[in-house]
């Protein structure tokens, strides 16, 4: 008897096709990353002058976190695109696009246009999209959707921050 074979995509790959994929999931990432920090190009002096809760991190904390979050999203889009062949998989990765873009669009609507209201909006329109994105990663990928659990975690902090510095600085938001 032959072991039974493995109902999955990736199983039947080649490891150099599957690194080539991780890789490009992770420069889509890591590109979105970048518009958004030409959004926030002047961010540093902009996010010094506002006031902010007594419980904001500090300016240069951001920078590793959401390196280390937009790994983690890459990552799990990478995982989804391994199963492909599910169910679901393409309208899932469509979702993870336009969370993506939309997580790009709020470092120019907060920090570059200085529209804290606005930016507020998008930031809950934001979070509605990555729980929707992890409900439908769920259905492919368990680690996948566990992957982006940190991320909606920062953008809920991530909000509630918006939300409190737009309030503090009405002026200059």
């Amino acid at each position: 008897m032959t072991a039974p074979q493995a109902n999955h995509t990736s199983d039947r790959e080649a490891p150099p096709r599957q690194w080539l994929a991780l890789v490009a999931a992770l420069v889509i990432v890591y590109a979105a990353a970048a518009l958004g920090a030409l959004g926030s190009a002047d961010a540093g002096p902009f996010y010094a002058q506002l006031t902010r809760p007594a419980w904001a991190p500090p300016g240069w904390i951001f920078g590793p976190v959401w390196t280390a979050l937009y790994t983690l999203m890459g990552i799990a889009a990478w995982l989804v695109w391994r199963e492909r062949t599910a169910a679901g998989v393409g309208k899932a990765l469509v979702l993870f696009g336009i969370q993506l873009a939309a997580n790009t669009l709020w470092s120019w609507l907060f920090f570059h246009w200085h529209l804290g209201a606005v930016a507020f909006v998008e930031v809950l329109i934001l979070w509605t999209l990555i729980l929707a994105t992890i409900v439908a990663f769920r259905r492919i990928s368990r680690v996948a959707s566990m992957l982006m659990l940190l991320y909606l975690a920062w953008v809920t902090f991530a909000a509630v921050l918006n939300l409190a510095v737009w309030r503090l600085n009405p002026t200059l938001l």
